[in-house]
This record gives structure tokens, C-alpha cells and sequence, in this order.
């Protein structure tokens, strides 16, 4: 992989991680649709892709600082108390939960994982199978507010029928935690799943958004401490590499901050059509 071969991936992947669209989807694709000479099969690309998101984990702790405080207090005031009393510990232990799938999904199931990196057809198709969900997540949502007679309300009425993300049950944070590890396939977005499965948990887009960002975190992390001691094994520009997930994080900071505003009054349709369309794309021009 050359320099700006790296640094392009670094902005393309923090740029299109929090969006909605599978960052993963166009790390595997681009090389395949670009016809570069490296291959996303390489054993050293996928602990590169982990050193981009620690970037993009690092943007979200910067953007949710105070949030993240409060959240980790909440843990230890809980976990030694033995019972939860107030939101931030609640928020912790929900997060917590929600992080539970993605990581199990992800060990016992690494190597076939891993093995998808190498095939931008299977990310085109997935890419396109995460578009009909954003789709089929949007017109649920609508269904549900028509049945609860919100249709046609003020947002502020409408608000008051939603809950936080502190509020949601522990079986719902469970199932937008399997939503997360839906993610773990390339094509299928992170934020996208986890973005639907609040929503159909009862979350505003807002907040749905909010609980997919904090949720990234963790699983991040924890990826990180697997992969990138195997980067930093293996001959490479680590320089470099290291300079990509810096400007990953940048690129996601400013995704973030953007998305935060977008989600107060937009949708996932857009990003559904725009991935319904990029998947039939690849999947006609790659061979």
C-alpha cells in the first residue's frame, strides 16, 4: 500500500465510518473499483482498518468528553454498589450490554470474518442489503407513528413520545448490540444497524444517533487491543499508518459534529438509496 494509498483510506474511512454507508464497505471496495495493486485480503489490512477506527474512537471520546466522564463514574458507582440509582449508571450498564454481541460475534467468528475482506463482491451485496435495512427501518419507524397517532404533530409532541437512550430497556440495548455485530460484516454500517435498532427500540433519530456513537466506542477499543499488536509486529510504514488514523480522526470529528445536527430532524432514507445504488454499482463493475 502506498502513502497516499494509506492516507486516502484514513480520510475515507473516518469520513464514511459514523455515516450511515459501512466504512468497512468502501475500505474493501475502493482498492477492488480503483484496481490498486495491494489487496484487502493482506494479512497486515485489517489491523490497518482497526488503527483507522481507534481514530475515529478517539474523535467520538473528544466529542462526547463530558458524556463519557459521567458514564464511566456511573460504572463505578454501580458495579460497586451492586444496583443501579440514577441515568449515568444506567446508560453505563446499557452500554455495556450493548457491547456484549458484537464482541462474542467477533471471536468465535473472526477467521470468516476476516475472509469477506477479500471479496468486494460480497461487500457490494452487503452494501446493498444495508441500504434495504436503513429503508425497511425508516418505514417501520413510520408505521409506528402513524399507529401512535404522531403523524402530522409538532416535533415537539413528537419528541415527548420518545425515550432517552438511558431509558431503553436492557433487552432492547441487547438488540441493538446484535445490530452492531451485523457490522462486523463489510457493507453492512455500524452506525447504520445500531442507528435502526434504536429506533425501532423506541429512540428520536437524535438519540438513536447519540447511543450508536457511544455505543462504537467500546467495541473499538477492544478490537484495537487485538489487532494492532499484530500491525505493529509486521514490516510497514507505521509512520504512516499511524498518520492515516490521525486523519481519520479528524475526518470523523467533523462527520460527528455534522451528523449530530443532521439527525435532529433528518432521516436514514438518503444513505439507504445511496447505498441501494453504490452496491448495484460495484457489484456490476467488479469482476
Amino acid at each position: 500500500m502506498s502513502t497516499w494509498q494509506a492516507l486516502f483510506l484514513g480520510v475515507l474511512q473516518g469520513a464514511t465510518e459514523l455515516f450511515p454507508v459501512s466504512s468497512l464497505g468502501h475500505a474493501v471496495l475502493v482498492p477492488g473499483l480503483l484496481h490498486w495493486t495491494f489487496r484487502p485480503s493482506d494479512p497486515s489490512f485489517v489491523p490497518f482498518l482497526v488503527l483507522l477506527h481507534l481514530g475515529t474512537a478517539g474523535a467520538l471520546l473528544v466529542l462526547y468528553r463530558r458524556d463519557w466522564v459521567r458514564i464511566v463514574a456511573g460504572f463505578v458507582r454501580a458495579a460497586l454498589r451492586g444496583r443501579i440509582e440514577d441515568d449515568d449508571e444506567r446508560l453505563a450498564m446499557l452500554l455495556m450490554v450493548g457491547s456484549i454481541p458484537a464482541g462474542v460475534v467477533g471471536v468465535l467468528l473472526e477467521s470468516r470474518i476476516k475472509a469477506l475482506f477479500g471479496n468486494p463482491r460480497a461487500a457490494a451485496a452487503f452494501l446493498f442489503v444495508n441500504g434495504l435495512m436503513l429503508l425497511g427501518a425508516e418505514l417501520l419507524r413510520r408505521r409506528s407513528e402513524r399507529r401512535a397517532g404522531l403523524a402530522g404533530r409538532s416535533r415537539e409532541e413528537q419528541e415527548g413520545s420518545f425515550v432517552d437512550a438511558s431509558q431503553l430497556g436492557f433487552g432492547a440495548a441487547a438488540l441493538v448490540g446484535a445490530c452492531q455485530a451485523l457490522a462486523l460484516l463489510p457493507g453492512i454500517s455500524r452506525s447504520g444497524v445500531t442507528i435502526a435498532g434504536g429506533l425501532l427500540a423506541g429512540l428520536r433519530h437524535q438519540e438513536a444517533a447519540r447511543f450508536s456513537f457511544l455505543l462504537a466506542t467500546p467495541i473499538i477499543g477492544a478490537a484495537g487491543l487485538v489487532e494492532i499488536p499484530q500491525l505493529v509486529s509486521q514490516p510497514g510504514p507505521l509512520g504512516e499508518y499511524f498518520l492515516a488514523a490521525l486523519l481519520a480522526a479528524v475526518a470523523a470529528y467533523l462527520s460527528a459534529r455534522f451528523l449530530v445536527r443532521y439527525f435532529r430532524s433528518g432521516r436514514l432514507d438518503p444513505y439507504g438509496y445511496y447505498c441501494l445504488a453504490a452496491g448495484l454499482v460495484a457489484l456490476a463493475l467488479i469482476r
